[in-house]
């Protein structure tokens, strides 16, 4: 189903687990490969900060790509069909919003006024009308949602069949649990700070890699005036994971998210922070000194957090110097 929107694009596949076992990539895709083996090769100390059985290896393909725009899709993830039957395009929608300006300062109650038949309304300074930068599109999922594991066992035959087409901005210092199912964001602006943390094989957590990504990414885009968008496009999750088994992955952290939620709400950032990198150190300083009360983990990911900007300047040396925006925060 994919086939007509991927291949006209270069695609990198992490592969999870076992690396002897061999992937069958069907013929016609421009493609790389990586599995554990190659992690190792690539970053070699480093690779400890890469997650071992577990969808969070995924950022690693961020690191390795030259691309401006990257697209992050789950594997029981397919098209989904708008209100008309039509296949949905996510690639293109995703690059529509990543080409259009956000608006995070002041909120349009007609949504993303740079949509066709949209504008802003009135009362809308026209100060802010210019926008800023889209650096993450974030787009949702019809059919399996994306619950953790409390809800799935509460509501086990639910389904989202509910079609809304609307892209809003979120706005400046609000949170949101960001899903790296259907996930696109320009590399250029923000693609240091996606980093999927510590999860899977030998850690207490799991399935919060992506969330903690987009909990930083946030921070970040606030601090250096950038913007995130959710809404369109939608993909259609075809799999519900097992709730038993995202329960025991989950539990530290639907019990930790009570303090980490206020953690990131309170983070600031010196105005000297003026790259993603110097932004993403930053924050795992404060990780180390304020959650590392938390649980010992949490000094291990900030470790790690140091480990990956690291990784990523050395296969990135031009990104280490690029990337400097003028502080936003004070709008």
């Amino acid at each position: 189903m994919w086939r007509p929107f991927f291949q006209p694009y270069h695609l990198i596949i992490v592969q999870d687990g076992d690396p002897s076992k061999t992937i069958k990539v069907p013929e016609g895709f421009d493609y790389e490969l990586y599995n554990r083996n190659d992690i190792n090769r690539i970053l070699g100390p480093k690779s400890s900060c890469i997650s071992f059985k577990d969808s969070a290896c995924r950022c690693f393909g961020y690191m390795v790509s030259k691309k401006k725009y990257i697209y992050t899709i789950d594997d029981d993830c397919f098209v989904a069909k708008d209100p008309s039957g039509k296949d949905i395009n996510a690639l293109e929608q995703h690059i529509k919003n990543l080409l259009c300006p956000s608006t995070p300062f002041f909120f349009n109650t007609l949504y993303d006024p740079y949509r066709a038949g949209a504008d802003f309304v009135r009362g809308y300074p026209f100060s802010l009308r210019e926008g800023v930068p889209t650096a993450v599109s974030h787009g949702l999922w019809l059919n399996i949602p994306d619950y953790d594991a409390p809800t799935q066992l509460v509501k086990p035959l639910e389904r989202n069949t509910r079609y809304v087409d609307a892209i809003m901005t979120i706005p400046k210092g609000t949170l949101f649990p960001m899903c790296g199912m259907n996930l696109a964001f320009n590399r250029e602006l923000i693609g240091p700070a996606m980093y999927f943390g510590l999860m899977g094989d030998g850690q207490p957590i799991g399935r919060y890699d992506d969330m903690w990504a987009g909990w930083c990414t946030k921070v970040i885009c606030d601090h250096l005036g950038l913007g995130v968008k959710t809404g369109l496009p939608y993909i259609w999750h075809s799999k519900a994971s097992n709730p038993f088994v995202n329960l025991r992955k989950e539990y530290k952290g639907i019990y930790w998210q009570e303090e980490l939620i206020p953690f990131f709400q309170s983070v600031t950032l010196p105005k000297d922070c003026t790259s993603v990198q110097k932004c993403y150190i930053e924050i795992s300083k404060q990780v180390k000194a304020k959650l590392g009360k938390v649980d010992d983990y949490f000094n291990k990911l900030a470790d790690a957090m140091v480990t990956w900007i690291e990784a990523w300047d050395e296969l990135n040396p031009s990104g280490a110097k690029s990337g400097e925006l003028s502080n936003g925060a004070s709008k």
